[in-house]
């Protein structure tokens, strides 16, 4: 695990850099306020990520740069929220993965179905070269990426019926994310794909617009998804990443200490994010059988694997070299 082994060194040698760091390289610099927004709520990983990037920021630069946290789309969904960090009118967020790549199409290389065999093989990459690359390559939309967070292996939910293959999916209306990767693989799978806000979603599920959803289990338990959807299949078809991500122009802004602080908080609350992640997981799902979801452990993932292969065949050359270097990377 070369790459692992890379970004552990570099992490090292930030932490050296960052140790060295105190009060005294901010006595003069101006306080600031940066405003971060997600669209989650308070019980989800992203904020849980949220809350330890303020507090190391906060702590490392003295209080010069004051975090305020906006959770629950308070400014807006999450296409919103990225084109307001375009023009600084939002200063920075914790985002699902998708909706950033409709700003930078190869970011969505990373969601290819069944593309990740676990967690740490996701990591892996996306510490790694490639994640790094992709990161900076967002300077390209006048995004600043920061770090890799966490939404995680993303599990289908629906309100008709126990999903064990493809096949039982057939004619399900499925909300996905506003993502093309996500709207191909699940009409492949059978199902009426119907792309929304997360938003929008809720409600939709409430009034029965939609069957059904897919998301990591730590969104199906803070959102109590089981008051609509009793059926969970465990089909950790796709592994999404979030980003901590911030618009050019308030980045720019900043003096270099406080640059140095704040991609360093970044990518330790990630790694925090992605600790209490797995931690609770098995306790989260524990809750969901309690309150009366049906979990399906052991779908055919053969076959669901089978049925979305078109989706490598449709946007394998899209991603460039990307993919190619991912499958060498985790061989």
């Amino acid at each position: 695990m070369k790459g692992f082994a890379r970004s552990s060194l570099a992490l090292g040698i930030s932490l050296a850099v960052m140790a060295s760091a105190n009060a005294s390289d901010f006595a003069d610099m101006d306080p600031v306020t940066l405003r971060l927004a997600h669209v989650v709520n308070e019980q989800d990983g992203f904020h849980i990520a949220a809350m330890k990037f303020e507090e190391l920021v906060e702590e490392r630069t003295d209080g010069k740069v004051d975090i305020e946290l906006y959770p629950n789309a308070s400014l807006g969904d999450e296409r919103t929220l990225l084109e307001g960090m375009q023009i600084g009118t939002v200063d920075m967020g914790v985002i699902t993965n998708g909706p950033v790549a409709n700003f930078l199409e190869e970011m969505a290389v990373f969601e290819l179905p069944f593309l990740f065999p676990s967690p740490e093989a996701a990591y892996e990459v996306l510490d790694g070269e490639i994640g790094q690359e992709l990161l900076d390559r967002l300077s390209e939309v006048n995004l600043k990426g920061l770090a890799y967070a966490e939404r995680g292996f993303r599990n289908l939910t629906n309100s008709e019926r126990a999903v064990t293959s493809p096949d039982d999916i057939d004619g399900l209306r499925v909300r996905v994310m506003e993502n093309p990767v996500y709207v191909d693989t699940f009409r492949e799978l059978g199902a009426n794909a119907v792309p929304m806000a997360w938003t929008e979603a809720l409600t939709a599920m409430q009034q029965g617009t939609i069957d059904g959803q897919e998301n990591p289990v730590n969104v199906i338990h803070s959102f109590k998804l089981y008051e609509t959807q009793d059926h969970m299949t465990l089909s950790r078809h796709t592994y999404a990443p979030a980003l901590f991500v911030m618009g050019m122009p308030v980045w720019n802004a900043l003096p270099e200490a406080a640059q140095a602080v704040i991609e360093q908080a970044a990518q330790e609350a990630a790694e925090h994010e992605r600790q209490v992640n797995a931690e609770m997981e098995a306790e989260q799902l524990a809750e969901l059988r309690e309150a009366g979801m049906q979990i399906v452990e052991e779908p055919d993932i053969a076959a669901f694997q089978e049925a979305v292969a078109p989706v490598y065949e449709q946007y394998g050359e899209q991603f460039g070299d990307y993919l190619p270097r991912i499958q060498e990377a985790l061989k």
